[in-house]
């Protein structure tokens, strides 16, 4: 018995900041941008919207495409770093945006790694019997603890949702699944305060995201590497038998230097941080949705997800589509 994707959905604000828009914010260029990064657009929320919004939006997309009745799903996990509110949490305030209750339905906080977690989780319920039919979503509204005085983290990220639905199947679906974490690097990539956590007295960026950006990229690269080789060695494949790499969508340096290390040809690899910069937990979801409705990713390809986030928490996980 596997997990299998059903179907798949995502949703973005429809305001975009461009790197222009940018050039007129903070001391930076367009081309500065794109080298470093190669994001050239991303989505902002509207001040109304929360990430239980955008997270529902995908889940109600994902739910239309799969065909199933909404009463089928049996099991919510939301992976986000960006709640609407301490509690309730944002599983439970989209179970109930979308009409359903009396099932699991909660978030984790995984960072950039949450929508993997979540994914990760969904497939043991499964396996295990518990849940029969599991919506599993990514969101974030990253604006709201972005510096939009600070040149280096401004650029970077962004708003939006991913959401996929599984099923059990006796076709292969969820191949291999695999997290990790090392709290050791907690201080190249956090929010200094938050909810039990406050300062004594407050400063303006205190609730901001704060990065060590060439710290980050060393770590990343050299983690991401080791836990693809480890997780295509448990599985007895190579790079070969992977049709598709989508990495979390952090930054274009990172992803090239991954991918090349893995022997895995540009063409193979999916890149859709140009337009939607870096949305944490939903970028790999938000990837995964676009590819799919372009037509790249189809029935039966082998897609190899990676992502790596604060904390530094990481993941891996091997699909059949």
């Amino acid at each position: 018995m596997f997990s299998k994707i059903i179907a798949t959905g995502s949703y973005l604000p429809s305001n975009i900041l461009t790197n222009q828009d940018l050039e007129k914010k903070v001391d930076t260029t367009d081309e500065w941008i794109r080298s470093r990064t190669g994001i050239e657009r991303r989505s902002i929320a509207d001040p109304q919207q929360t990430t239980s919004d955008l997270g529902y939006e995908a889940a109600k997309k994902a739910i239309d495409r799969s065909g199933i009745d909404k009463h089928e799903i049996d099991l919510i996990i939301v992976g986000t770093c960006t709640p609407d509110v301490p509690t309730p949490n944002v599983g439970a305030i989209i179970q109930e945006k979308i009409g359903l209750k009396d099932f699991p339905a909660f978030s984790i906080e995984a960072a950039c790694s949450g929508f993997v977690y979540a994914m990760n989780l969904a497939n043991k319920f499964i396996l295990s019997g518990d849940s029969k039919c599991a919506l599993v979503i990514g969101a974030e509204t990253l604006s709201r603890i972005t510096d939009w005085e600070d040149r280096n983290t401004c650029v970077l990220f962004a708003d939006g949702a991913g959401a996929a639905i599984l099923k059990p199947s006796e076709d292969p679906g969820i191949i291999y699944s695999k997290l990790g974490a090392n709290g050791a690097y907690s201080d190249l990539l956090y929010v200094p305060y938050g909810t039990s956590k406050r300062p004594l007295k407050e400063q303006r960026n205190d609730n901001f995201l704060q990065m060590k950006g060439n710290e980050v990229f060393k770590v990343a690269v050299k983690t991401l590497e080791s836990i693809a080789k480890d997780s295509l060695k448990e599985v007895n494949m190579t790079s070969e038998d992977i049709d598709w790499f989508i990495p979390h969508q952090a930054n274009i340096r990172i992803i090239q230097a991954v991918s090349k290390r893995l022997n895995i040809p540009e063409k193979k690899v999916i890149i859709s941080l140009t337009d939607h910069g870096n949305t944490s937990a939903a970028s790999i979801p938000l990837a995964l949705d676009q590819s799919i409705r372009e037509g790249k990713i189809k029935t039966g390809d082998t897609v190899l997800l990676q992502s790596f986030g604060a904390g530094f928490t990481w993941g891996t996980v091997i699909i059949k589509i």
